[in-house]
C-alpha cells in the first residue's frame, strides 16, 4: 500500500498510475512481483494471530503483496472499501454470488447477460440448491421476480452483448426493500472509469480483469469489490449464531471477509502474482484506451446504423437504443467499447476480415469480433440467447485502438464480398 494516501481531488487517471506505489529511497516505480508460496512468522503467537484475523500475510492462496497492491488499486478506482482479486471473471461471479447465497436462496438477474453467467445461474447454482430467475432488464420485471428468500439482484452495467444499461439506483432500492443486495458486473464499465456502480447504490461490484484492466489479451483475472456499508441484517448467512455470527464477529467487514474466505481461502481461485502485475500495468493506461475505444465505437455504431448492408445495430450510445437515457445518466464518459450488428451471412463476413480478428474476448487493444450464436452463447438455450440480444445474424464487436477509418474499410470490404 502507498505511504502517501490518495487525495480526494485526484482524478481517475492519476489514481490509476499513482495508487498502491510507495515513495522512498529504493522503492520501485511500479508493482514488484512477489513470487512466494508462504510468508514467515517470528513466533507461534504471531502465526496464531494471523490465522485468526487474516490481516497480514501467511499463505499465498489467501494473500500476496503483489495481489494486495492490485486489490488496493481496484478498491480506489471503484470507490470501494475492499477488494478480493481471483483467477478469472467467472471466479469473481461465483465468489460474489456465494458470498450472500446458500442452499434454499434465490437470485434475481437481468436476462441480458454474458453467456458464462447465464450458464452459472441456470446450470451450476441449482446443483447447490440456489435458484435464479432471469427476467427482462427493467425495474418492473426485477420487482415482480423478488421473493422472500431473494438474497441478491444481479445485472451487468453494460450487458454483453446486447448493450443494455442497468438502472443501478432503482435496482438497488428494490433489492434493499427486500433485504437483498445488488451486485453489478462492471466488466464493460472498465474498473470504474465509465461508471462506479457503488456510488449509485450497488453493494457489490464484480468484474473480469481479463478485459479492459488487462487490456492486451495476455492475462486472466477477476475481482469482487464491496462498498463501505451493506445491510446484512436480514441474511441468515451473516446473522445465524448470535454473538458468534459472522456479522457479530466481523462487523462492517463481514461481507469482504466472507468473499476472501470463499474465493481464495476455501475455493482456491487465487490470482497469480505475475497476473496481478500484468493487470496492474494494464490499469495504468485503461482510461486512455477506453476513452478512445468508446469514441471509436460510437463512430462505428453511427456508421453501421446507416449502412445499407448492415442489419440491426445495438449500442447504447445511439439515440434509438432503448437504454440510451440510462446510458446518458450512468455513462457520461462514454457508452463502452462493445456493440453488435447483424449481417446476412456471418460465416462469409468473418472469413473476409483482414483487420478485425475473430476471438472470444473483450477489452483488447485490437478490435475483436465473434459470432455469439455459435460461440459465447452457443450452449445457452435458444430463448435465453434471444433474451440476451443474440440472433443467428449477430456479430459482437469489441472495439480496439485502431483508426476508425481502417475499421470501416475492413468492414466495408468484408460485407461487400459476403
Amino acid at each position: 500500500m502507498s505511504d502517501t494516501p490518495p487525495t480526494p481531488e485526484w482524478s481517475y487517471e492519476t489514481e490509476a498510475v499513482q495508487s498502491g506505489i510507495p515513495r522512498g529511497l529504493g522503492q520501485t516505480i511500479g508493482f514488484p512481483i512477489h513470487a512466494a508460496a508462504a510468508f514467515q512468522f517470528d513466533t507461534l503467537e504471531e502465526a496464531q494471530s494471523e490465522f485468526v484475523h487474516n490481516t497480514g500475510l501467511s499463505y499465498a492462496r489467501l494473500q500476496n503483496p503483489t495481489v494486495r497492491a492490485l486489490e488496493d488499486r481496484i478498491s480506489t478506482l471503484e470507490g470501494g472499501a475492499a477488494t478480493v482479486a481471483v483467477a478469472s471473471g467467472q471466479a469473481a461471479t461465483l465468489t460474489a454470488i456465494l458470498s450472500v447465497c446458500r442452499a434454499g436462496d434465490h437470485v434475481v438477474s437481468a436476462s441480458s447477460l454474458f453467456g458464462g453467467t447465464t450458464g452459472m445461474l441456470s446450470n451450476i447454482l441449482p446443483l447447490m440448491g440456489i435458484t435464479a430467475s432471469l427476467v427482462e432488464n427493467t425495474p418492473e420485471a426485477i420487482r415482480a421476480a423478488m421473493r422472500g428468500n431473494t438474497r441478491l439482484v444481479w445485472a451487468e452495467m453494460i450487458s454483453n452483448p446486447a448493450g443494455d444499461v442497468a438502472d443501478i439506483a432503482t435496482f438497488a432500492a428494490i433489492a434493499h426493500e427486500y433485504g437483498a443486495l445488488l451486485a453489478i458486473d462492471n466488466t464493460c464499465g472498465g474498473v470504474g472509469f465509465l461508471c462506479r456502480p457503488l456510488e449509485h447504490g450497488a453493494d457489490i461490484v464484480a468484474q473480469s480483469l481479463t478485459k479492459w484492466a488487462g487490456g492486451h489479451g495476455s492475462v486472466m483475472g477477476g475481482s469482487v469489490t464491496v462498498g463501505q456499508t451493506q445491510d446484512l441484517g436480514r441474511n441468515p448467512i451473516f446473522t445465524d449464531g448470535g454473538e458468534n455470527s459472522v456479522l457479530a464477529q466481523r462487523g462492517e467487514a463481514a461481507l469482504a471477509w466472507r468473499q476472501r474466505w470463499l474465493g481464495a481461502h476455501q475455493l482456491g481461485m487465487t490470482l497469480a502474482p505475475h497476473s496481478a502485475f500484468l493487470i496492474a500495468q494494464g490499469t495504468e493506461t485503461l482510461a486512455l484506451r477506453l476513452e478512445r475505444e468508446s469514441a471509436t465505437a460510437l463512430g462505428l455504431a453511427r456508421w453501421l446504423a446507416a449502412h445499407p448492408r448492415i442489419g440491426k445495430v445495438s449500442y447504447a450510445g445511439l439515440p434509438d437504443h432503448p437504454h440510451h437515457p440510462l446510458a446518458q445518466k450512468y455513462l457520461p464518459r462514454g457508452q463502452g467499447a462493445v456493440l453488435t450488428f447483424e449481417v446476412d451471412d456471418p460465416a462469409a463476413f468473418l472469413s473476409r476480415l483482414r483487420v478485425l480478428r475473430i476471438a472470444p474476448n473483450l477489452g483488447d487493444v485490437r478490435t475483436l469480433v465473434v459470432h455469439p450464436w455459435t460461440t459465447t452463447h452457443g450452449r445457452v438455450p435458444e430463448a435465453a440467447r434471444y433474451a440476451a440480444g443474440v440472433t443467428p445474424k449477430t456479430i459482437r464487436m469489441s472495439v480496439g485502438v485502431e483508426a476508425l477509418a481502417d475499421l470501416q474499410a475492413d468492414i466495408e470490404q468484408a460485407v461487400a464480398g459476403a
